[in-house]
């Protein structure tokens, strides 16, 4: 009886690794099941291009560090866009004194401009003018006016351009042409294209 009883537990001992191994294979099968599984990786989303703000019959203005005034935007309209901190806006009206005191007006029936208002881009019945100043030397300079459907300004550093047809009146003269770039410190103007000028006589 004793042999018989030796003989079954040493049998069951040459198979308890065998049973072990399988528990655990069951076990780790259990664990990999009822694991949570990680969230799958997100794609970065792109900022969508729309307005978080809007504006109505309103009026901006920016001041540089002695509160000087530097530019004035006002407008029917405006839309504010987080992406790319633009204002779109409907009917416009901006203002613009240069460090040297000259002042440049700007007014479209759209326009988008950063957000300090050193960039324009002026769309529709587009004008910019600067009034008629006094040079370093005390000469004169005439009024000088841009029109275009589209014009492209930065109204501190006095520069302006258009890829599209313009108008240019420098006091009574008047040139036009199929595109133009304009820079006021450096006194050059470039007109490209079918390039025509009116020059009236001095007084």
């Amino acid at each position: 009886m004793r042999t018989l009883a030796r003989r079954s537990f040493e049998g069951a001992t040459l198979y308890l690794p065998v049973i072990l191994m399988g528990l655990l294979a069951l076990g780790t099968w259990w664990l990999v099941r009822n694991t949570p599984q990680a969230a799958a990786p997100t794609a970065a989303v792109a900022p969508k291009h729309e307005p978080d703000y809007f504006m109505s019959d309103f009026s901006v203005k920016n001041f540089d560090a002695t509160g000087r005034l530097q530019s004035e935007v006002q407008g029917r309209l405006a839309r504010h866009f987080p992406d790319t901190d633009t204002l779109d806006i409907d009917e416009a009206q901006m203002r613009s004194l240069a460090p040297n005191g000259y002042l440049t007006r700007a007014t479209a029936k759209r326009a988008l401009t950063n957000a300090d208002g050193s960039e324009v881009q002026l769309l529709g019945n587009a004008v910019v003018t600067r009034e008629a100043v006094a040079s370093t030397h005390g000469q004169a300079q005439p009024r000088l006016e841009f029109r275009g459907e589209f014009l492209h300004a930065w109204p501190q550093t006095e520069r302006v351009s258009s890829h599209q047809p313009v108008t240019i009146s420098r006091g009574r003269d008047q040139f036009t042409a199929d595109t133009m770039d304009y820079d006021n410190l450096a006194q050059v103007l470039q007109l490209r294209g079918r390039v025509r000028g009116v020059l009236m006589p001095g007084h």
